[in-house]
């Protein structure tokens, strides 16, 4: 066979081929007929990718030939640690990388997003901010989040009730996701806990804070002259959830104080402790550090020695 017939044969297999592909394609589009055809030539469709962020971490399993898969499944039910994700070869499975980056980018939004400023409103809160003007410089300088300008710092003692025995504090901190998913479910949680120990405070006396790091408490202390000032705030992300947020209890707060005076609640989102069982747990520690006048480690020694 010379060349030009070499060259013949495979201009007819490559004819033959592109032919047949024209055919499949065909069937393929009749079968399932779409509202409009991409100048493309590929095809489109009204299917929905399962949202990958919504697999428990805890169940999905994907080690090939796993030596014991019941054990490696009873270590996997109590963390959603990334464990047991499989490899092919020396990189990690398709479908972990997606999630990685998935739970990366929710963690990224979290940090870099506002609370929605309509909830704040929704929920009567007094609104304020701290003497950060942006994101940016909130996430530059930790310092500037921790207080409040002379103007802010007026409103805000002639906004609340003084002299309160509890003063409830929002802050947005590290991650706004935590506090949309968390807070119109925990401050009613709280209010209802505190009924069974007689105190109480009114939402409208509730502050929120705009570019919050948890110091904020300390000169919101000093400013109501509250017995104890609690303030839920957004924890920094990770990649096991965006939507965390914490509890920061101090018994009359100051500026400067250590922080072994504070108490600390965390992990408050669906997948660890819930918002309106956290809101019970938070109203008994707001009742003892009234009584006995005590947060952090001074609270803890005393329930230690029975107080």
């Amino acid at each position: 066979m010379d060349e030009k017939d070499l060259k013949s044969m495979i201009e007819n297999i490559l004819a033959d081929m592109t032919e047949d592909k024209k055919s499949d394609t065909t069937a393929i589009a009749d079968a399932n007929p779409v509202k409009s055809a991409p100048t493309n030539g590929s095809t489109v469709t009204d299917d929905v990718l399962e949202d990958i962020t919504k697999i428990d971490l805890k169940k999905q399993f994907l080690q090939d030939n796993p030596h014991d898969r019941n054990g490696y499944l009873k270590i996997k039910s109590f963390t959603p640690a990334r464990l047991g994700m499989g490899r092919v070869g020396t990189r990690y499975k398709t479908a972990s990388v997606l999630r990685f980056r998935a739970d990366h980018a929710a963690a990224q939004d979290a940090v870099f997003s506002d609370v929605d400023p309509q909830l704040p409103k929704d929920m009567g809160f007094l609104e304020t901010q701290t003497t950060c003007t942006s994101k940016d410089e909130f996430l530059t300088r930790p310092d500037y989040g921790r207080k409040f300008s002379d103007e802010t710092a007026d409103k805000i003692k002639q906004s609340v009730t003084p002299n309160p025995k509890i003063q409830m504090v929002v802050g947005d901190g590290l991650s706004s996701a935590a506090i949309e998913a968390n807070v119109k479910e925990i401050i009613p949680a709280i209010q209802q806990g505190l009924k069974v120990y007689g105190l109480s405070f009114e939402t409208k006396d509730v502050i929120f804070v705009k570019y919050a790091r948890v110091g904020a408490e300390d000169q919101i202390g000093e400013l109501t002259g509250a017995d104890v000032v609690c303030m839920l705030v957004g924890e920094r992300p990770g990649l096991v959830t965006a939507n965390s947020m914490s509890a920061y209890i101090a018994y009359k707060p100051t500026i400067g104080m250590p922080e072994a005076n504070r108490t600390v609640v965390s992990n408050i989102h669906d997948g660890g402790l819930p918002a309106v069982e956290a809101g019970a747990y938070i109203a008994e520690l707001l009742d003892k550090m009234v009584r006995l006048k005590k947060s952090g480690i001074d609270l803890k020694t005393a329930e230690n020695a029975g107080a």
